[in-house]
């Protein structure tokens, strides 16, 4: 296997390295202006705090990967999501949220009007929502009119963008929008920067991508992280493959007891609930916390407890 010489951008550490410092403004409102809409092409851009503290002890805390607010006080949520989960959709209307609630102001004279808002969710995996047609790799959602599908309103916004759909080869790459796709799947495989990639914005990325010009204690941090994503990775195909396993087996057996569909349905259930457990225990193995498990699972630490104890 071949030394690797580029930062996985899927990684936390790599994503802010690659488009979360001052150094890298330049390489993150490219990329964002790839996907936004004319109407909300970025000039400049400041990073804001990417943690939501709580209002009373029984929220959530909302962790960002990066937030961001243009030149017109637009602000910007980018999520990676490396691995598929429940209530995805959920989760970033309820992230967006957050920059909503920030807005309002107290007294008489705030009219309720609101500033644009975005999230940007970079996937790793395929979305199986119905609504998203399977032919798209980016995916624009509003709010909408449901006969007319007009929006109505436009300063509320969603960007999916399966990355893993990109399958367009070097000598196929007809713009920017491509590239960016194309680097954010490809990247940790390159062994040097393509000649298709000769951009000014991309010569510089590679250079800041570059796993040899890391500081050392930055190249043991990026390391120590994608060990970990790779420990995560491969919980999850193990657990999943158990879970279904499981779910199989009690799908046929209350299947015959009970009537096939309900059967199915029930082995269903069981089979995500071993997949959980058996994710939980793996995890808790590889060191991580409980509430991160929790987090994770979209689960109670109380509930990952008791699975870690079996």
């Amino acid at each position: 296997m071949s030394k690797e010489i580029f930062i996985d951008p899927f990684t936390d550490f790599g994503f802010k390295k690659l488009f979360g410092e001052e150094e890298s403004k330049e390489a993150l409102i490219d990329f964002l202006n790839q996907f936004l809409p004319a109407h909300d092409q970025i000039a400049s851009l400041e990073y804001g705090k990417n943690e939501h503290l709580p209002k009373t002890e029984t929220d959530r805390l909302a962790i960002f990967d990066l937030l961001c607010t243009n030149q017109e006080g637009k602000r910007f949520i980018i999520e990676l999501q490396r691995a598929r989960q429940d209530h995805l959709i959920d989760r970033s209307i309820y992230y967006l949220s957050f920059l909503l609630q920030e807005q309002g102001q107290k007294g008489p004279q705030w009219q309720y009007e609101l500033n644009t808002v975005y999230s940007i969710n970079i996937l790793q995996f395929l979305l199986e929502e119905k609504a998203f047609p399977e032919n798209q790799i980016i995916h624009h959602a509003l709010i909408s009119h449901t006969e007319s599908l007009v929006p109505i309103s436009q300063k509320v916004n969603f960007i999916y963008l399966e990355v893993p759909k990109f399958n367009k080869p070097l000598n196929q790459l007809e713009n920017r929008q491509d590239k960016w796709l194309f680097l954010f799947k490809n990247l940790a495989k390159l062994e040097q920067r393509p000649a298709a990639l000769r951009d000014r914005i991309f010569l510089r990325f590679f250079e800041r991508a570059k796993i040899a010009k890391l500081k050392p204690e930055e190249a043991r941090d990026y390391h120590i992280n994608l060990e970990k994503m790779r420990d995560y990775q491969n919980t999850l195909d193990h657990a999943e493959k158990k879970g279904e396993e499981k779910g199989k087996i009690i799908g046929r057996e209350e299947g015959k007891a009970e009537g096939r569909e309900e059967g199915l349905a029930e082995g269903r259930e069981e089979g995500k609930t071993a997949t959980n457990i058996a994710t939980s225990q793996a995890m808790h193995e590889k060191g991580f916390d409980l509430k991160t498990i929790a987090d994770i699972l979209k689960v109670s630490i109380q509930q990952v407890q008791d699975w870690v104890k079996k």
